[in-house]
């Protein structure tokens, strides 16, 4: 049944989803031509909000957990699981207190309408995974930025996203280079689960009436602490989670 509503609403949130990309590419390029970052941020937000409430239009609500109070003195790094590229938008909105950027990589700068644009000015870092001396450069460069901002950097160390929800081991190099270059930071580890069920059929139909969420688990302090151990109960923190 949630595929054959798929079929029936899935176009629906593909135009609402088409149109936003669409509004927003002109609306980031006013934005930062006008008001610099401050309005370019606030666009992309908003850009966010929009991306994740099109997918109402297939009966699919998103619901963010976070019971925890993150401090606003301290960069955060925020590592989680990845299984949709549906799973990014709610991490730029619920969290946009904390200048959400992201690793990414670099064959997403281009062709995009809107993310694209957002992945080259938006502070957030471009990584090359096919060439070790331009991704660590980057990263530290990226590292710097986050701590000398006290932003938040969000991390996918799985690379690729699981589109059966079981979740891939770790690669534990960036997120190794961001802890060494942001020495500040709190890692926050996330939790989504379900998301991957919306393309569970591919690109079309999205499945009908799913209920992702993401759950944002308490900080870990890396500081004084051997990274490897961090990053070990980082990984158990998120996979003790996924359901």
């Amino acid at each position: 049944m949630r595929k054959i509503l798929g079929y029936l609403f899935s176009p629906l949130h593909y135009l609402a989803f088409g149109l936003v990309l669409v509004v927003f590419e002109v609306l980031q390029r006013i934005a930062l031509a006008i008001g610099g970052y401050k309005w370019h941020k606030a666009t992309v937000d908003v850009m966010n909000f929009c991306l994740t409430k099109t997918l109402l239009f297939n009966g699919i609500r998103c619901r963010w957990i976070n019971k925890q109070h993150l401090p606003t003195d301290r960069p955060l790094l925020v590592v989680s699981n990845h299984q949709s590229l549906y799973g990014i938008p709610p991490f730029f909105w619920c969290l946009r207190r904390d200048h959400m950027k992201f690793v990414s990589k670099i064959e997403l700068a281009r062709g995009i309408p809107s993310v694209s644009y957002n992945l080259r000015h938006g502070g957030s870092v471009l990584i090359d995974r096919k060439d070790p001396r331009q991704a660590i450069p980057a990263l530290k460069a990226f590292g710097e930025y986050i701590e000398k901002n006290c932003y938040a950097a969000c991390i996918f160390p799985e690379g690729t996203r699981s589109r059966d929800g079981k979740p891939k081991r770790f690669a534990a190099q960036g997120l190794k280079t961001l802890l060494k270059y942001t020495p500040s930071a709190l890692v926050v580890p996330v939790t989504v689960n379900q998301v991957w069920r919306v393309n569970q059929y591919g690109n079309f139909p999205l499945s009908f009436g799913e209920s992702p969420t993401w759950t944002v688990h308490a900080p870990i302090d890396p500081r004084g602490r051997n990274v490897d151990e961090v990053i070990a109960e980082t990984e158990a923190t998120i996979i003790a989670a996924i359901v």
